[in-house]
């Protein structure tokens, strides 16, 4: 929800009749007054901040829609790398390790992701120093012939090819790095201050119609008053589609640049962050490498040399069987250690209706379990996290998650397109000399509202704005703007 038409049909219900000096107002006129203002309020948030940021928004759905299908484009485009005709047994890691490293000699190996169901090539990925940050080169092999069938760049621990990669880019930053960042930041850090603040008045003008007793009204338009019907169609679908756009904007703020730092910093203060199996083997000196998460954009370390690719062949082949051994059956990524004193780990990828991710550290030289982490042991949160990224990534459910995602970003372009077209029609005009912009949400909302309201929203405003900078700047921004032009409108009138 991103522009709510005032006037007539969005303006709060009209407050009590007058009472004379001498009577004192009762209790409930003192709560519709306190409503009615902080109704006001937020019609004027969800106005201003739905007109200067739901561009944003926009761009952040169209994109999202195209990202939202990006696994199913993916396996369309890169059909030939990801699957294969070939039936039958399939061939030891070693001899598909040994196919891949006689195409590639040049590179250090890096790790191997066996393909899980019969048709499915194996990864066999190599470090680049000349890809960039998050990229690796992978080399496809036919598991049946343990032949390669080609070779890629795949991108961050989802391993995406190109294409999906180029996408994924395209939602995150436009292609324009850094600066691009922000405009992600900015329409993720907004979409659910803007939808909860239309949904509130949503709901109070439900409450004040005359079939507020029907909770229906919530959730299906009002078809009896065709003037209000793109009002209605902008809140309903709205509402339909609240729960999973606060979802996306929650986790769209865990990859930001900001408030992605805070919340990193969060989760290290509640022990909500992902934990990760060690890597060390007993009696190893030195710190062992990092195994830890990699969300969704994130990317993967590169070994600092090449181990002999034959020996590690042969013992990937053990370190597979023992991981199987041990229950994890989902698709593995195998990480082939570059130096002595570091254990071979096995770990369960994010693929469709993979709902754990345990992890296996192994002593390649004799098969031992050093490690070992459980997705049940992992923190509450951090599965939380886990969860909310997949379903913001399309992935969970796979085919059906990613049709979700895609009716609901069609589903937000017709709410922001809504929103602009009542605008348009009470669009800038002149009127009696001067410049007034359409549907304006009434003035004088925040010095009406009781102190027992203003309190708690500043300081959740406050510390909402230091969490994630994109909203608190803005705020401020648009808090000053509208005090100057309150000032000036005051000026004119007393002229």
């Amino acid at each position: 929800m991103t522009i709510t038409e005032s006037g007539a049909e969005t303006t709060a219900p009209p407050p009590s009749p007058t009472h004379s000096a001498e009577s004192t107002p009762p209790s409930g006129s003192t709560k519709r007054s306190a409503g009615n203002a902080f109704q006001a309020l937020m019609l004027r948030l969800h106005f201003y901040a739905g007109v200067f940021v739901a561009p944003f928004i926009l761009i952040a759905a169209v994109t999202g829609a195209l990202y939202a299908v990006s696994p199913t484009l993916e396996n369309i485009v890169d059909r030939g790398l990801l699957h294969t005709d070939s039936t039958g047994a399939a061939r030891p890691l070693s001899e598909q390790i040994a196919a891949a490293t006689a195409l590639r000699p040049d590179l250090p190996l890096n790790a191997v992701a066996p393909g899980q169901n019969p048709g499915d090539t194996t990864r066999v990925i190599f470090s680049d120093s000349s890809l960039g940050e998050s990229e690796r080169r992978a080399v496809f092999v036919d598991p049946v012939t343990a032949q390669p069938v080609g070779e890629s760049v795949v991108y961050g621990s989802s391993g995406q090819l190109p294409a999906r990669t180029w996408i994924d880019k395209l939602h995150r930053d436009l292609h324009l790095g850094d600066i691009g960042r922000y405009y992600s930041e900015f329409a993720a850090s907004w979409l659910w201050v803007i939808a909860l603040a239309g949904l509130v008045l949503w709901f109070r003008r439900v409450r004040a119609r005359r079939e507020k007793r029907s909770a229906g009204w919530l959730l299906r338009p009002d078809r009896s008053r065709p003037r209000a019907r793109t009002l209605n169609w902008h809140a309903v679908v709205g509402v339909w589609i609240l729960p999973v756009l606060l979802l996306l904007s929650a986790t769209g703020m865990t990859w930001s640049k900001y408030a992605g730092e805070n919340v990193s910093e969060l989760r290290k203060a509640m022990s909500w962050t992902t934990p990760s199996v060690s890597a060390k083997l007993p009696g190893a000196t030195g710190p062992a490498p990092a195994t830890g998460e990699h969300a969704g954009h994130g990317g993967a370390a590169a070994p600092a040399a090449a181990p002999d690719a034959a020996n590690a062949g042969v013992r990937v082949d053990t370190v597979y069987a023992v991981a199987r051994a041990n229950g994890l059956e989902g698709p593995l990524e195998i990480t082939i250690p570059a130096k002595d004193g570091v254990a071979f780990v096995a770990k369960e990828l994010r693929r469709p209706y993979v709902y754990t991710q345990d992890a296996i550290a192994v002593n390649g030289q004799t098969g031992v379990v050093t490690d070992m982490l459980r997705f049940s042991d992992w923190p509450l949160m951090a599965k939380a996290t886990n969860l909310g990224i997949g379903l913001h990534m399309g992935v969970t459910f796979g085919l059906i998650n990613q049709i979700v995602l895609l009716a609901i970003m069609i589903g937000l372009i017709t709410v922001i397109v809504r929103g602009y077209l009542m605008w348009w029609r009470r669009r800038p005009t002149k009127d009696a000399g001067r410049i007034t912009v359409g549907g304006k949400a009434p003035r004088r909302a925040l010095a009406q509202t009781p102190l027992y309201l203003i309190v708690p929203l500043a300081l959740a405003a406050v510390v909402v704005g230091w969490f994630a900078p994109m909203i608190g700047i803005p705020l401020l921004v648009f808090l000053i703007v509208d005090i100057a032009v309150g000032l000036a409108a005051r000026r004119r009138a007393t002229a």
